[in-house]
This record gives structure tokens, C-alpha cells and sequence, in this order.
């Protein structure tokens, strides 16, 4: 969630080393707090060097249908279309017509959907801070990264393997998505569940680190 100043500044390096930008806006409908989300794209010179990537799938929580699509100068969105052609052969026509139904008369669902999802983050959220997560906020994606100090010493593995046995909830470790040098003292929670079983999830949490203490 880069704010206009943010996004300035990326727009300078871009102007400044003649370099152009894929940008991965498959989550655009996903804000919280109020906040919008603004594409590259709209900044001053960016339009001739950004391409906007969005997705049927993300938009309407059908991930596997595997739709979705690029906007962008010609110029950029021609090179893209002659490599996507070696990648993916043919998307199935009935999916595609479900997409269409779906952006000319359902695109109320992905709002919808993020007020429940940010509903959901406040709920896990607090569980997370009442069993002793140091939580940090999340804007716009259906994680949220808790930092495990005030917790234990473990790596955050060896954290989460334990999580997993002895409380049975399964948090993911940062250091996961890294290399060399990876943090290891913070983990993430995915809240795109049922609410009942975040409920439960807060539950297990708040008894198994009372009872740690």
C-alpha cells in the first residue's frame, strides 16, 4: 500500500534509469482503513512505462480459473502478448464468459468481500495482541505479521512447528520467503477463513500462552 509520495519516488528512479515497471495489482480491491489504492500508471510519465497486471481470479476468490489481464502502452502490451502465446495456449471460453458476467454485473463482490476480510483482520488481530503477538498492520492483503519476541527465543520455525503440535494452529514463518540473511523472529497468520474458525484459532492462542506464562 504505497502512498502518492511513495510512488513518486519510484517514478523518479524509473524516469531517471530509463527502466519500466510490471506491476502485480491483482489484490487492487483489497484496501483497508479507507484507504484507496492508486496504480503507477496514473503518476506524471508513467503511463508509457508501467503495465498494469489485474485478475479475474483474485477479483472474485476463483483463484484456479487462471484469468486475468494486462493494460498498458502498445508498444509493451504487443512484446507481452507475443511471449504469453509460448506460456498459455487457450483459457476456456465458458470461464471467460463467467468473467465477463462477472465484471458487467458482480463487481459489488470484491467490497463486500474486503469488509468482511477487514472485519476479520480486526478480529484475529486482537486475539493475536491479547496472547502476546506484537502485531503489525496491514493495509491491504489478508495476512497479518506478528513479531514472536515478547513470545520466545525460537527461530521463527522451530516457533511455528511448536505452535502447530502443541496449540494446533499453524502460523507461517517469515524467513520462509527469504534467503541469506532472512529474519527469524517474526511470523505471519492468513485470517481468509470462516469466522468461527478465527474464533477458535484466538481461543487456542490466548489458553495456550496464559497457560505458558
Amino acid at each position: 500500500m504505497f502512498d502518492r509520495e511513495e510512488l513518486a519516488l519510484l517514478a523518479s528512479f524509473l524516469k531517471r534509469y530509463d527502466a519500466y515497471a510490471v506491476c502485480d495489482e491483482v489484490y487492487e480491491h483489497l484496501v483497508f482503513d479507507g484507504r484507496a489504492h492508486v496504480p503507477l500508471i496514473t503518476l506524471p510519465g508513467m503511463r508509457e512505462r508501467c503495465v498494469r497486471v489485474g485478475s479475474a481470479g483474485k477479483m472474485f476468490a476463483l483463484t484456479g480459473w487462471k484469468i486475468g489481464w494486462i493494460a498498458g502502452p502498445a508498444r509493451l502490451v504487443q512484446v507481452i502478448a507475443k511471449a504469453h502465446q509460448f506460456n498459455t495456449f487457450t483459457t476456456s471460453p465458458a470461464l471467460q464468459l463467467g468473467v465477463a458476467h462477472g465484471l458487467e454485473h458482480e463487481t459489488d463482490f470484491p467490497l463486500r468481500n474486503t469488509r468482511d476480510l477487514e472485519a476479520k483482520r480486526n478480529l484475529i488481530a486482537m486475539a493475536l495482541r491479547e496472547a502476546g503477538f506484537d502485531v503489525l498492520n496491514t493495509q491491504g492483503t489478508y495476512f497479518l505479521t506478528t513479531c514472536i519476541r515478547n513470545l520466545t527465543n525460537e527461530p521463527d520455525r522451530e516457533f511455528c512447528q511448536r505452535l502447530t503440535r502443541e496449540a494446533g494452529v499453524s502460523p507461517i514463518p517469515l524467513s520462509a520467503f527469504f534467503g541469506t540473511d532472512a529474519p527469524t523472529d517474526h511470523v505471519r497468520f492468513a485470517f481468509c477463513k470462516k469466522r468461527e474458525t478465527l474464533e477458535e484459532a484466538g481461543k487456542r492462542l490466548k489458553t495456550y500462552f496464559a497457560r505458558s506464562r
